[in-house]
């Protein structure tokens, strides 16, 4: 079974080898939408829908949208 546990920012970017201040501009810019945001508004990030968002957003770009 896969693990869905939910990562937080500073975990999803150490994952994803970028820094937590480009995941909340993409976040800001509208680029990624987290998969839940806490009641204080903490962001959490299931690894594999973040992927998937990251690769539609190659997608339109390489297509010039």
């Amino acid at each position: 079974m896969i693990n869905r546990r939910l990562l937080t920012t500073g975990e999803l970017a150490e994952v994803l080898g970028i820094s937590r201040g480009t995941l909340n501009r993409y976040v800001r810019q509208g680029l990624l939408v987290p998969t839940e945001t806490t009641l204080r508004g903490h962001r959490r990030w299931n690894v594999e829908d973040v992927r998937r968002q990251i690769a539609e957003i190659r997608q339109r770009e390489s297509s010039g949208e």
